[in-house]
């Protein structure tokens, strides 16, 4: 069993690289598809990556629900980390999260289970963050709306295959929706709600 003692640190200055990551992820939502890096370096638990841990150091607090996915919920390396670093509490029901941690995209539940905000509050919704092999190799998808000067393209590896295809519920539901973050390591990419994706010459 791992101590506190023992669990990977968190950013060694916390100030500095807090405001890095912030606007790291700042800039991936204004810039959607564009491929931006988390320069801060923190520790990570196993099944959690360098640029996921950044930003739970960075987003997550005791004000804000966590919903993990099966794999990282079981790693008690994972829930005592984000417990001791941020606070942030974990919860069983994914409708009431603030953000949800996806480590294997194979294992996203349907996005609808997630928090969609309301009519009042469209932001009081789930940010999905999702791990993904690669964000600058695979398929190619293009992208269209607010923050994209016409088309952006972005190559990315990712699980579930269709994840692209079930953010459309995003056109129905807006100002409702999810927002949606990928990271490939140290790199991040984010898809806000008012982003459409469609695989390129489909």
């Amino acid at each position: 069993m791992t101590t506190i003692a023992e669990l990977p640190p968190g950013f060694a200055d916390k100030v500095l690289s807090a405001q890095s990551t912030f606007r790291s992820v700042m800039d991936a939502m204004a810039r959607p598809g564009s491929v931006q890096r988390i320069v801060p370096m923190a520790g990570a638990p196993e099944t959690m990556m360098r640029g996921t841990a950044a930003i739970a150091l960075t987003l997550f607090d005791h004000d804000t629900p966590l919903w993990l996915d099966a794999r990282m919920l079981e790693s008690t390396d994972v829930t005592k980390w984000l417990k001791f670093h941020t606070g942030a509490p974990v919860v069983q029901d994914s409708s009431i999260a603030s953000f949800a941690l996806i480590s294997d995209g194979g294992l996203l539940p349907a996005l609808e289970r997630f928090a969609l905000g309301t009519s009042e509050y469209p932001d009081r919704s789930t940010t999905v963050i999702v791990q993904v092999e690669s964000l600058d190799a695979g398929r190619s998808f293009e992208l269209r709306g607010p923050g994209i000067d016409g088309v952006a393209t972005l190559k990315a590896t990712i699980k579930p295959a269709d994840l692209f295809e079930r953010l459309h519920l995003n056109e129905a539901l807006f100002p409702r929706g999810i927002d949606l973050v990928l990271v490939a390591d140290d790199s991040v990419v984010a898809i806000p709600r008012t982003t459409r994706v469609v695989s390129k010459g489909s």
